[in-house]
């Protein structure tokens, strides 16, 4: 098949998986991903590592960092041995930011592309790219399938990435507060940030891999895949009382939201935080919920979930009290800022 020929069949079939309830559509030609046992042959491992490293979560420093997407294997290769892989839109949806500048971020040359799904505005991140599809541009519209880059091994990290672990780094966010730059220039004076809002700090990721599956699953039971009902699905580490009757994720996520309202004015929410710290549900409360003048109050914690995924730090146990961490107070206020 010629290359004009693969671009087409991409288009084609990122499409016709949108038009079938399925929204996302796999960034790269590798497909292993769907095949029991074929995983070491769709995720990149990190150095000395096993392909688990190279999936979503506390994944890596034996569980205690967190890798906050994918890295997807390269399938095709030039005669130097660099990766050639086309990069397509894994979804309908805009440009929403072009770093091009590989020195200034550790995602090396990365795009952001925003699409609204099931109700909801969501994020895609594509990083490590050798080449940025010509004559694109921030405010494009792409269909899922279209090429916008391909595939390499950009980074500022000190120790690069080799050519042998060539890989799309791949993220489904959500964007943590459209504000993100005064928050930042307020709480992190003095600090850089060349990105504004498109701060990987900013971006909330939620597991590709599981998305991609549970997707897989729906289409075999003929049933459409809802995004709004994966994130409301995804186990919860904490819930935190935040005494914010203009919470802005609630205006900007009301899928995300408990449609039972209280019976008096709203002075806040409880909201459910996933062990990545994504607001997966929230709860409207009215003054009688609130005592004291704290903007926000821990309410529980799970300590199943918070075992199996430790490594955001959002909470520890202090004696037999849990509490929220520095990062996690830091979380709290960004999403309320």
């Amino acid at each position: 098949m010629t290359g004009c020929g693969r671009v087409l069949l991409t288009i084609a079939l990122g499409q016709a998986a949108a038009a079938l309830g399925q929204p996302f559509h796999l960034p790269t030609p590798n497909q292993a991903i769907f095949e029991a046992g074929k995983e070491a042959g769709y995720f990149t491992p990190t150095i000395g590592r096993t392909w688990p490293s190279g999936t979503f979560g506390c994944v890596r420093s034996e569980g205690w960092q967190m890798h906050e997407g994918i890295d997807i294997k390269c399938t095709q290769r030039d005669a130097r041995g660099e990766p050639i892989d086309p990069v397509s839109a894994a979804a309908d949806g805009t440009i929403a930011y072009i770093n091009a500048k590989a020195g200034l971020s550790n995602y090396g040359n990365y795009i952001v592309m925003q699409h609204q799904v099931d109700g909801l505005t969501v994020y895609t991140l594509y990083a490590h790219l050798r080449a940025i599809a010509s004559g694109l541009s921030i405010g494009q519209a792409r269909k899922s399938g279209e090429i916008i880059a391909t595939m390499g091994r950009t980074s500022n990290t000190r120790q690069g990435i080799s050519r042998e672990r060539a890989h799309l780094h791949f993220e489904i966010c959500l964007l943590a507060n459209p504000n993100f730059s005064a928050w930042y220039k307020k709480n992190l004076a003095g600090q850089r940030n060349d990105h504004g809002r498109w701060n990987g700090q900013n971006l909330i990721g939620i597991d590709p891999w599981k998305l991609f599956l549970g997707q897989h699953e729906d289409k075999a039971k003929r049933q459409p895949f809802s995004l709004r009902q994966f994130i409301n699905s995804q186990p919860v580490l904490c819930r935190v009382l935040v005494k914010s009757p203009n919470f802005q994720w609630a205006k900007r996520h009301p899928d995300l939201v408990d449609s039972m309202k209280p019976q008096k004015a709203i002075a806040g929410y409880e909201i459910s935080l996933d062990p990545n710290g994504v607001p997966v549900s929230s709860t409207p409360r009215d003054a009688s919920s609130f005592s004291g003048e704290e903007s926000f109050k821990l309410l529980h914690v799970n300590p199943v979930a918070y075992k199996q995924s430790p490594c955001r730090k959002l909470v520890f146990k202090k004696g037999q009290q849990w509490v929220l961490t520095a990062k996690g107070i830091t979380h709290i206020k960004l999403l309320t800022y």
